[in-house]
């Protein structure tokens, strides 16, 4: 005989959200639309606190001597992040992007419709209250309703205060509920937001202007770096994620737009690290008739205006250490760090060979500045603390910048290092057409098709011999930057969204 199976046990998530999908039925018999419509006139949480100063104490009516603090009218619109019944009171907090702010609900003061809308609430719940401004018993800043508005319901349980994302890649994932309930998270954003906006006011206040090229290239140029590949179906032809700003903003340089930039989305198909996005902000600018020494000083002032921007002192903490971000920035040449820090004498190839090799480097094949390059990035960057301009690089591994006039070996080009990371790189950019062919040629040696500067851009050094003015040209790592000024740790938590594995 068959034993009847056993009912599949209900899960306690499946449980709540029927909880929930009972109250949204019940909220709309009351004669309320549960996702809400217009909910005009509101004041941010935010301004709402700051108008504590108009509180006054009243007497109570028929009690003497007793006195209850109360302000002005009030509307707020929030997500509701605490709900704490109790008897014919009922205590909210809500949360705007601006701030959370407590709501006292009573059923003497809403009514009885108001009462029974009120017991269909939820944590998630989003609502608006017009009340008065109050401070109770305890000292705190209260909202007292008389009146609620129900905006939209919350289908979903929220995660538990204590344990529901703890998992940083659980936050990243589930960004909005990170922005909802992690305290800080969206003031960083907000942060960046400031810092973005500052850096296009000091571009603008000093005669630049911003334009947006193209983000679909034909030829992957203007930096070394794997792209992505996609295909036009009309055209059909291949296409390139745009890795680099450069190349078409020296050709507005050409065409007479003497001070450009572009701030805008780069992409490079390679590895995810905690300071690498394969999708990330670059700002790119480039002034005609300056050089690398008018980029040192924008850069300064870019970063400083930042800072400031965002209400913070020039001295931040990052982990256990202090940036001290006062200017001027200490400015050291390539070679000096060099040799401070490996204690090899750059010049000597054959020294350098045998470091590299001491460090687990080889060096055999390759040019004696690339063995070098390679050697600054494994000894030197990291113990770069900064911010300190790395000045004067080997002109060989710089394709794009213009020599010194004193020593062709040695390209006008400095990075900025700050804690290690690399957040700004800039040039005297180099105008000579005939050269600039020539170390595209020899970049292009043996290298595959996948490569992404396998094919020279001809349009580019067609555009140079028009003639571009000398200029001075400058990259900022927009979210490196924003990292180092919100104290973050990893690249991911400044970016909304990074790119994460399919669940």
């Amino acid at each position: 005989m068959n034993q009847p199976s056993k009912p599949e046990p209900v899960s306690s998530a499946a449980i709540l959200e029927a909880s929930r999908r009972e109250k949204l039925q019940a909220i709309r018999r009351l004669g309320h639309d549960p996702w809400g419509s217009r909910f005009d006139d509101h004041q941010p949480i935010g301004d709402i606190r700051r108008r504590e100063n108009e509180l006054r104490e009243e007497p109570v009516p028929d009690q003497p001597g007793k006195t209850v603090v109360r302000g002005p009218a009030v509307r707020a619109a929030g997500r509701i992040i605490l709900r704490r019944p109790s008897g014919k009171l009922h205590w909210l907090q809500i949360r705007d992007w601006t701030g959370t702010i407590q709501v006292m609900i009573g059923k003497a003061q809403v009514g009885d419709d108001n009462w029974e809308l009120a017991q269909q609430f939820d944590l998630g719940d989003v609502v608006g209250v017009d009340g008065q401004l109050i401070r109770t018993r305890t000292g705190e800043l209260t909202i007292a309703a008389e009146k609620l508005t129900f905006l939209t319901k919350s289908l979903e349980t929220p995660p538990e205060k204590h344990h529901g994302l703890s998992d940083p890649e659980l936050r990243q994932r589930l960004r909005y509920l990170d922005l909802i309930y992690t305290e800080g998270v969206w003031e960083r954003f907000l942060r960046r937001t400031k810092i973005v906006h500052s850096i296009r006011s000091t571009l603008a206040a000093r005669g630049f202007v911003e334009v947006e090229g193209p983000t679909l290239h034909a030829i992957a140029g203007g930096a070394a770096a794997r792209p992505f590949i996609t295909h036009h179906n009309a055209l059909d032809i291949d296409l390139y994620l745009r890795i680099a700003l450069e190349l078409h903003l020296k050709r507005l340089l050409v065409g007479g737009v003497e001070r450009v930039y572009e701030l805008g989305r780069v992409y490079r198909n390679e590895g995810i690290s905690p300071r690498h996005n394969p999708e990330f902000t670059m700002l790119e600018v480039y002034q005609a008739y300056g050089d690398y020494r008018s980029m040192m000083d924008l850069t300064e002032e870019l970063i400083v205006a930042a800072i400031e921007a965002t209400g913070q002192p020039l001295q931040l903490p990052w982990g256990d250490t202090t940036i001290d971000f006062t200017p001027p920035f200490a400015r050291k040449t390539y070679d000096e760090l060099f040799a401070e820090h490996t204690g090899v004498a750059p010049g000597d190839a054959e020294a350098v060979a045998r470091f590299a090799r001491s460090i687990g480097l080889e060096p055999a094949g390759k040019h004696p500045d690339v063995v070098k390059s390679e050697v600054f990035e494994a000894k030197v960057e990291d113990a770069l603390r900064g911010p300190v301009f790395v000045c004067d690089y080997p002109a060989s591994i710089c394709p794009l910048t213009k020599r010194k006039a004193a020593d062709p070996t040695v390209a006008e080009r400095f990075e900025l290092f700050i804690n290690g990371m690399e957040v700004a790189n800039a040039y005297t950019e180099l105008n000579d057409p005939d050269l600039q062919e020539e170390l595209f040629s020899k970049q292009l040696e043996g290298l595959t098709e996948e490569d992404s500067m396998a094919r020279m851009d001809r349009d580019f050094i067609r555009a140079l011999r028009h003639g571009m003015p000398p200029a001075g040209g400058l990259g900022i790592g927009i979210d490196r930057l924003v990292m180092l000024l919100t104290n973050s740790q990893s690249i991911r938590d400044v970016i909304l969204f990074p790119l994460l594995r399919p669940e």
